[in-house]
């Protein structure tokens, strides 16, 4: 329990901005083989941001006026709070990896332009787009109802952070390693740590079916598998294998999934 502990506290501290800081530091550790094996606890991440995130917009769909601009200003209020407290990692990601392909069709040039920090017109575009249609999607569910939206919030996080655990697990480290975000995840994850992973999904699915029983989270979770699919064809097609913005842009875009499975799937319900 006592690694198990380290390796959760050190997936937090470098995929979110939660200060881990000081003598709970020292005492979690670090050495490239205990970050690569916090990888498995990207979904446990999710448990935390997923979890504060839908306590927000909980909190602000309860306290702003029961008028229709409230969706929306609850939404993207509990968004902003997501941001802020990942600081934007995956909308990094997905916004470099964005410029990278949509800058040069060649492999070489492609990695060259993600590393660049500055932000282009793909980037900017594919941001944009992403959370636009995030928040309408969220604010769509919360007209149905307000519990629903909370909870696929949850759940969206923490499944949307197992698919980066299937490209780890299938695909090759590309990126330039001694200077790369995911220099610790370029070595393999390993079947345990797979299995780790999937244990902190199935717990919250478990969880989120228990407090909305009759909720379609199984076309939620199909969209996020659509979406992994989709980024690994990519990834291994344009780039050969993954980077740090390969597993960003890939949560991103099963989160996105996730909330469109679920809104698909709610007229077949009604």
């Amino acid at each position: 329990m006592t690694t198990f502990a380290r390796h959760f506290l050190l997936a937090l501290q470098f995929f979110t901005r939660i200060p881990v800081t000081g003598r709970l530091a020292a005492w979690v550790g670090f050495s490239p083989a205990m970050l690569r094996a916090s990888a498995a606890h990207f979904p446990g991440v999710g448990w935390v941001v997923g979890g504060l995130t839908a306590a927000v917009l909980w909190g602000l769909l309860a306290l702003l006026p029961p008028v229709p601009a409230a969706l929306w200003v609850a939404v993207v209020l509990s968004t902003v709070f997501s941001v802020m407290l990942t600081g934007a990692f995956h909308e990094d990601g997905l916004a470099d990896l964005a410029d990278g392909l949509g800058g040069s069709a060649q492999r070489e040039r492609a990695l060259e332009i993600m590393k660049d920090s500055r932000i282009g017109s793909y980037g900017a575009i594919a941001l944009v787009l992403v959370l636009l249609t995030k928040v309408a999607l969220l604010v769509l569910l919360a007209q149905g109802s307000g519990w629903l939206a909370v909870v696929a919030l949850f759940a969206a996080h923490v499944t949307s952070r197992t698919l980066p655990l299937f490209v780890i697990r299938t695909l090759p480290h590309v990126g330039d390693t001694p200077q790369s975000k995911s220099k610790p995840l370029a070595e393999s994850l390993s079947n345990a740590g797979l299995i780790a992973g999937l244990v902190w999904w199935a717990l919250a699915m478990v969880l989120a079916w228990w407090l909305l029983p009759g909720a379609p989270w199984g076309p939620g979770v199909l969209g996020s598998l659509v979406g992994l699919v989709w980024m690994w064809r990519l990834l291994q097609r344009r780039l050969q294998g993954f980077t740090g913005d390969g597993l960003g842009a890939t949560q991103q875009v099963g989160e996105l999934l996730f909330y469109l499975g679920l809104a698909l799937a709610l007229p077949v319900l009604a």
